[in-house]
């Protein structure tokens, strides 16, 4: 990265982000109340770090030894001297504040009656994000799909999911399972979601960020926390930094699967926060895959000190077409909400220490 002079001109700044550009890079400008500083994007090796210091208006040339440079918390602090969290407006609600974000709904649509039903009882229960899949990536072939599996009931559910969100002033989130989704979920949805499955997908990554639209990333289960935040890079890369980053479980170890569905990584929340500045929510429902484990886990991620949960709700989850035994009921959604603003409220003077402490180092 390019750091510039403090006063550094328009033109010298053009003149350096022009300089890169014919050398076939791309560049990311980030003017903040301290200074700018120009990231590289590409292989840096095609330019010289010490011809770049030639230029008229650089300060210095730092290299970041990490492959998430852009999300990199030592880039954002160099040019606006904050080392707190991205905030990332979705419609009414602002993800990555003190306050902990709940976002609930099914794990699949399947009717309007179904989907409204839930909003309205999520809404009560405290939720502040609408939760709904369209489109579902299934392991077995002859599982429920999701209404997806057709352009026009794919259309429809979105329709749904606009309307429950617009009735019950909620936002909404759904996920997009591949790159011809994306033009279609963009005019509905205020925040798209990248599945697990797909967060190696880069051609995804990059249409999704293309819409402008908020991206929430999900950690693959078996991703190290390197490459998921390497993989966040693309997302920003592309010129969209509003992503929140989401873990979800990992991969357990010998027959830990007999007992859950996943290993909840919760370790993976203050490594993050340390290493960069986007918020980071969990999703207990996926890891557990058991709903009488989504309580204590939720509690559990907001004291490590995650900005949201993501928690997958039904008022039956027997008659769920889709991953019945992890879903809660809305009244528990309500405890659950309680227990957590409890805990969190609990955490915040720690949290705050630790910020601090994060600040110095």
């Amino acid at each position: 990265m390019i750091i510039m002079r403090k006063g550094a001109t328009q033109e010298e700044i053009t003149n350096v982000v022009a300089e890169i550009k014919k050398h076939g890079l791309g560049t990311d400008v980030s003017t903040g109340e301290i200074r700018t500083v120009i990231g590289i994007i590409g292989d840096e090796t095609r330019i010289s770090a010490t011809h770049l210091e030639t230029f008229s208006g650089v300060k210095e040339v730092r290299l970041i030894e990490t492959p998430y440079k852009l999300i990199n918390r030592e880039y954002s602090a160099l040019f606006d001297g904050k080392t707190e969290s991205r905030t990332i407006n979705a419609g009414n609600v602002v993800i990555g504040t003190d306050r902990p974000v709940y976002m609930a709904g099914p794990c699949a649509i399947e009717d309007r009656e179904q989907l409204m039903q839930i909003a309205a009882q999520v809404k009560a229960a405290g939720a502040d994000i609408l939760r709904g899949g369209v489109y579902k990536p299934r392991t077995s072939v002859h599982s429920f799909q999701g209404l997806g599996s057709d352009r026009k009931t794919a259309e429809e559910a979105l329709t749904w999911l606009r309307e429950a969100g617009d009735k019950y002033d909620m936002p909404v989130i759904t996920e997009i399972r591949g790159e011809s989704h994306v033009e279609l979920v963009k005019e509905y949805a205020d925040i798209l979601q990248i599945g697990s499955r797909n967060m190696y997908d880069q051609d995804l990554l990059t249409a999704a960020a293309g819409t402008g639209k908020p991206i929430l990333l999900k950690r693959h289960f078996g991703a190290s926390i390197e490459e998921f935040l390497s993989f966040a890079e693309y997302i920003a890369a592309s010129g969209n930094k509003d992503i929140i980053l989401c873990e979800r479980g990992i991969v357990p170890v010998g027959k830990g699967k007999s007992f859950t569905r996943y290993t909840l990584d919760l370790q993976a929340v203050p490594v993050v926060q340390k290493e960069t500045y986007l918020p980071i929510v969990v999703d207990p429902s996926h890891a557990a895959g058991r709903r009488d484990l989504i309580m204590t886990m939720s509690m559990a991620a907001i004291a490590s000190g995650a900005s949201g949960l993501e928690i997958e709700v039904h008022y039956n989850a027997r008659e769920a077409r889709c991953d019945g035994q992890q879903m809660i009921t809305p009244d528990e959604l309500a405890r659950l909400i309680e227990g957590c603003n409890q805990i969190h409220n609990t955490m915040a003077p720690f949290k705050n220490n630790d910020r601090a402490e994060r600040c110095t180092n």
